[in-house]
């Protein structure tokens, strides 16, 4: 493991990024493409809105369901779960044109994934030496970074002009499937003797009680605040950027296509979201995460978020300007990935969310 990587798991790393590359196929296009169908504005965003939320509970729920019934098996439901209903809105829902269908099964399909990615966070707790989880934690995000923000946001800009973006949606599957597979061949599995005991009642006890660490650990309540704050623009702005940069409503100016917003987005993660989350992890074990999150996280989001917004407003259509404006933004964003190391620490009285941090809203 001489640059971080855990060799044991590194298959793993591959299912996290390929699978991710099928999740993230709609997340740059998929807004406006429901409002290209008669939906309006608010309605696209409150789909994603119950998809992120429906994702948080997931997500919060997926430490200790790892943790009590094993990080493998709950990656492979998490999985299994987003495949059959990225199956159903492409049959049923977004074909019937009926929104409430559309809101209900996009908003479940939101629980696959982070059932799946977080749950290999507690695989990486269990198997990684503490000195090194920050880093570890870096490839990690690396290729999460890789599947959702480079693969996921790049292919689709092709594919849009070749079979449009219900065809595009289509193409997520392999990729998803992919990701299944290599999870179920190769990944290890792990045991838990401290939650083998348990019945039934008690793991419900303990997973009921997850989020009382909030209360319990002022430390932990200010980390998942900070995590949320921090991933606000990386998941808003998919959404409300297509509507913003590529049409005249809500307004925008259309000063790019789609396809030219999925390029900028996914520079963003080729520059910053591949380098800077292996460094950072690495600089956050030497030199502190607290100082790199202080002075580079906070002001680079400051900074990358007014950029966004005002470059088109005064420069439009100039895609070097945004591009480089995404790597400031990136690298903001890139400067929280040591977070996931000191909050991945299991808590002394408890395993009850001890990943809740990581697992509140998608990590950067």
């Amino acid at each position: 493991m001489s640059i971080g990587l855990p060799r044991k798991l590194l298959a793993g790393f591959i299912a996290i990024a390929v699978f991710m590359t099928g999740d993230g196929f709609g997340l740059t296009f998929l807004p406006k493409y429901i409002v290209d169908q008669g939906f309006s504005s608010s309605q696209a965003s409150l789909m994603f809105t119950m998809y992120g939320l429906m994702a948080a509970v997931a997500g919060w729920a997926s430490g200790v369901l790892a943790e009590m019934f094993g990080a493998k098996r709950i990656m492979l439901i998490g999985a299994i779960s987003w495949i059959c209903l990225h199956l159903v809105f492409l049959t049923m829902a977004l074909p019937s044109g009926s929104y409430a269908l559309m809101l209900a099964v996009y908003a479940m399909r939101g629980v696959g994934y982070p059932l799946f990615i977080y749950s290999f966070v507690v695989l990486i707790s269990q198997t990684v030496d503490p000195g090194k989880l920050a880093t570890a934690m870096g490839w990690f995000w690396t290729s999460y970074s890789f599947g959702i923000g480079v693969f996921g946001a790049y292919l689709p800009s092709f594919t849009i002009g070749w079979v449009g973006e219900y065809g595009s949606l289509w193409l997520s599957l392999p990729f998803a499937v992919a990701g299944l597979l290599i999870c179920l061949a190769l990944v290890p599995s792990t045991r838990n003797e401290k939650t083998e005991g348990m019945s039934a009642t008690e793991k419900f006890h303990e997973l009921s009680r997850g989020a009382t660490i909030l209360v319990e650990n002022r430390q932990i309540a200010l980390a998942a605040v900070v995590r949320v704050i921090c991933n606000l623009t990386l998941y808003g702005f998919p959404v409300i950027m297509p509507l913003y940069l590529a049409t005249h409503t809500n307004g925008g100016g259309a000063w790019f296509e789609v396809s030219q917003w999925s390029q900028i987005w996914g520079f963003q993660f080729v520059v910053t979201g591949v380098r800077q989350r292996v460094l950072g992890g690495r600089m956050g074990d030497r030199y502190g995460w607290m100082r790199q999150m202080r002075w580079f996280g906070c002001w680079g989001c400051v900074l990358g978020t007014l950029g966004m917004y005002y470059i088109p407003r005064f420069f439009g259509g100039n895609m070097a300007l945004m591009c480089a404006d995404a790597i400031v933004l990136g690298l903001g964003i890139s400067a929280f990935v040591p977070m996931g190391g000191p909050s991945s620490r299991p808590t002394p009285r408890s395993i009850r969310a001890r990943r809740f941090p990581h697992t509140i809203s998608p990590p950067a």
